[in-house]
C-alpha cells in the first residue's frame, strides 16, 4: 500500500501540473458547494449488516438516512446497475443492458472482462454523474465505478483508475482522503469509491459463510477509515457520505441440480451466455418459430424457472420488443436454483449469486447517505437504483440531465418526498 501511495504522489505532481497548464480548475460558483462521495459496495444484500459486526455502517445509519433496501434493475448484474446509479436510467436506455451482450447492430460484443470495451464510451449511453459535473465546471474523481474509465461523450473524471483488483481497500480510501485533502480550486467534489470484496467472498463461498463474514467487517473497517480520516479534514462539515449496492446474494440450492439446456435443446446456431442464475439465449439467425419452440420445450420440462421470449419478459424488467441487446431468450431460474448450457458448465456454478429476478428480496441491496442538512436516523423505505442520480445531483446543485424531470437542487426536498412516499406506502 505505501509503495502504491508514492507512485500515486510523483504521478498527483504531474496531474496538478497539467491541470494548471489546462486551466482546468473547479469553477468559481462551485466554491461553496459540498462534496459527495459515491461508495459502492459490491454485491452487498439489504440484510447484510446482519451476518456481521458493522459499526460504521451502524454508524451511518444512525446518524444519517437509509432505505429499507434499494431495488435493482434487471439483469442483477454489477454493470448494468452501477451504471443505472450513475445515470439514473434503466440498462434499455443507458446501454449496458448486461455484462456481456452484442452491439444493436451486430458484430461487436461489450463484455466486462474486454479492456478496449469497457473503455470504449460509444457503449455508454445517458450522462453519468461525473460527465455532468465536468460538463459543469467540476472537478470529480473515481476510485474505480462502473464507466468511470470510457471517455464518455470525450468525458472521464479529472482523476481516474484503470479497474485493478489487486489494489488494496485501505489504499483506495487513503487516495480518497489525498484527492480531499487538494487545495480547493484541484479539489474534486464528486468522487467514487469502489469495494468489491464482498461479492467476490459471497460467489466463492456464499452469503452465510464465515469468509462472507469477514469481507463484511474488512469493507466496514474501510468505512471507518474513511470516516475516521474525514473528520481530520478542514471540509469534513461540507462532506456527505452516500453509500449504496448494486445488488444482493444469495445462496445457491446444492441440493437440486441445475437445469441443463442440451438435455432438452438442440444448442446448434444459438449463442448461449450462462450466468448461472440465468441463461441468455440469441439465435444466430432469426427464426421465431424456433424461438418459440425452445421456450415452450424449456417450460414443459423445468420444474424451478422458466424460459420467456424478449418480447414476452416481464413488464418491470423493461425489456422493449425489438432491442436485440437483450437475449432472444431468457432462461431464469427461481431464486437460489440454477441453470447451466451444457453439464460440463455445472462445475461453475457459484455458492452464492445474483442475476435473479429484481423483486426478489435477496436481489435488494443497500442506500445510506450523511450529510449536513440531512435528517438523523431517518428511515425512507424502499428506494430504487435510480434514484440515487438526482439525489447526488441535488446535494451538488447540478442540473438532473435527463431533461424531463424538475431539477431539485435541496436534497432535504428528496428526502422529505421519499419520507412522505414511505409513510404512504407508495415507494
Amino acid at each position: 500500500m505505501r509503495l502504491f501511495r508514492i507512485r500515486y504522489a510523483a504521478s498527483l505532481l504531474i496531474v496538478i501540473a497539467s491541470l494548471a497548464q489546462a486551466g482546468t480548475f473547479n469553477a468559481p460558483e462551485h466554491a461553496d458547494k459540498p462534496y459527495v462521495i459515491l461508495v459502492s459496495i459490491d454485491g452487498f444484500g439489504h440484510d447484510f449488516r446482519d451476518k456481521a459486526e458493522t459499526p460504521a455502517l451502524d454508524e451511518l445509519a444512525a446518524t444519517g438516512i437509509r432505505a429499507s433496501s434499494l431495488t435493482p434493475v434487471y439483469p442483477t448484474l454489477t454493470f448494468p446497475n452501477h451504471y443505472s446509479i450513475a445515470t439514473g436510467l434503466y440498462p434499455a436506455d443507458h446501454g449496458l443492458v448486461a455484462n456481456h451482450f452484442p452491439a444493436a447492430e451486430g458484430g461487436r460484443w461489450y463484455r466486462m472482462y474486454d479492456r478496449e470495451a469497457v473503455h470504449d464510451g460509444r457503449w455508454y449511453g445517458g450522462d453519468p454523474l461525473w460527465v455532468v459535473a465536468e460538463q459543469n465546471d467540476m472537478l470529480t474523481a473515481a476510485f474505480f465505478f462502473v464507466g468511470t474509465e470510457a471517455d464518455i461523450q470525450g468525458i472521464r473524471p479529472t482523476y481516474w483508475y484503470p479497474y485493478d483488483g489487486t489494489v488494496p481497500g485501505e489504499a483506495r480510501v487513503d487516495q480518497v482522503l489525498d484527492w480531499l485533502a487538494l487545495p480547493a480550486p484541484g479539489r474534486p467534489h464528486l468522487v467514487t469509491l469502489y469495494f468489491d470484496e464482498v461479492d467476490l467472498a459471497a460467489h466463492r463461498t456464499g452469503p452465510d459463510s464465515a469468509a462472507t463474514r469477514a469481507a463484511i467487517q474488512r469493507v466496514d473497517g474501510h468505512l471507518r477509515r474513511l470516516l475516521d480520516g474525514l473528520d481530520r479534514l478542514p471540509v469534513a462539515e461540507r462532506v456527505h457520505v452516500v453509500v449504496v449496492s448494486d445488488h444482493g446474494q444469495q445462496a445457491t440450492d446444492e441440493d437440486t441440480g441445475p437445469y441443463v439446456l442440451s438435455e432438452h435443446v438442440d444448442l446448434d446456431g444459438l449463442t448461449l451466455h450462462n450466468g448461472g442464475s440465468y441463461l441468455n439465449i440469441w439465435l444466430d439467425s432469426p427464426d421465431p418459430s424456433r424461438a418459440a419452440a425452445i421456450r415452450d420445450r424449456v417450460n414443459a420440462s423445468w420444474k424451478h424457472g422458466r424460459a420467456w421470449l424478449r418480447e414476452e419478459s416481464p413488464p418491470h424488467w423493461r425489456v422493449p420488443d425489438g432491442d436485440s441487446r437483450f437475449a432472444d431468450i431468457v432462461l431464469m431460474a427461481e431464486p437460489g436454483r440454477t441453470v447451466v448450457s451444457r453439464p460440463e458448465r455445472i462445475a461453475r456454478i457459484k455458492a452464492g449469486n445474483h442475476g435473479w429476478d429484481p423483486s426478489a428480496a435477496a436481489m435488494h441491496g443497500i442506500f445510506m447517505a450523511r450529510g449536513r442538512g440531512l435528517p438523523r436516523g431517518a428511515v425512507i423505505g424502499e428506494r430504487h437504483v435510480t434514484d440515487v442520480y438526482p439525489f447526488v445531483l441535488s446535494i451538488l446543485r447540478l442540473p438532473d440531465a435527463r431533461g424531463e424531470l424538475p431539477v431539485v437542487r435541496d436534497p432535504q426536498i428528496v428526502v422529505q418526498r421519499w419520507r412522505e412516499e414511505a409513510a404512504a406506502g407508495t415507494d
